[in-house]
């Protein structure tokens, strides 16, 4: 059972606000995963592809699981372009790149999670999908990029392991589908779920926070309870 879309909402409504999101957030994501990519010493090629998959791998992967095939950002030139622009702007402002604040590069981030978490629920609803499943598909979206380029640079993906990042881009989904039930209009929930999955981001950094982690000081253990090591 999915959710009313709230009064007066058309298709051409809820389109636009989804490209909109999308092709900002495939943007941001882009340039992140290049930044990532010349951090890590990848050449020309491997900053490309990287600042696709960290740009469309979250959204690919909702497609799939909500069965819109083939992925718009595969059928659709307009999502490989903005990503390939994005990383191309990367490389050829690599210099300048390099002299942004790590603080700015963290909101510029936090900016591109909140546009993919709303993006992502957004078409959940489109496809009827349950309130609770369309959650859960915002945040996949959000975090499904950054995690795929982790796994691309061999390291543990972060959303698993520090800060408030999925818990964010939830909180920020669930505010957007609070707001549809009360009936707002469909750019107001939007707004309200993506100023809230920002606003949690940057102060969570700022703040250290993090979610508690079970037996974080013990040696790793097997199954049956001895040390591992």
């Amino acid at each position: 059972m999915g959710v009313d879309c709230g009064p007066g909402m058309t298709n051409y409504d809820t389109n636009r606000i989804l490209f909109a999101a999308d092709i900002a957030g495939t943007l941001l994501f882009a340039m992140e995963g290049a930044s990532a990519g010349i951090s890590n010493n990848l050449d020309l090629l491997g900053l490309l592809v990287l600042a696709f998959a960290t740009a469309l791998g979250g959204g690919i992967l909702r497609d799939l699981l909500i069965g819109d095939v083939p992925p718009p950002g595969l059928k659709d030139w307009r999502y490989a372009a903005t990503a390939f622009a994005g990383g191309a702007l990367v490389i050829v402002l690599h210099q300048f790149v390099d002299t942004i604040p790590g603080n700015m590069t963290m909101v510029l981030d936090a900016a591109g999670l909140a546009f993919f978490a709303i993006a992502g629920t957004e078409k959940a609803l489109l496809y009827k999908m349950h309130p609770f499943i369309a959650v859960l598909l915002g945040t996949i979206t959000g975090v499904g990029g950054g995690t795929v380029r982790d796994l691309f640079l061999a390291r543990v993906p972060r959303v698993l392991q520090a800060d408030v990042y999925a818990t964010a881009a939830l909180a920020g989904s669930v505010v957007m589908i609070l707001c549809i039930r009360a009936r707002l209009k469909p750019a107001v929930g939007a707004f309200a779920g993506g100023v809230v999955c920002f606003v949690l981001r940057v102060v969570s950094v700022w703040e250290h926070w993090n979610l508690p982690k079970v037996g974080g000081h013990r040696r790793a253990t097997g199954w049956a309870g001895g040390e591992v090591g």
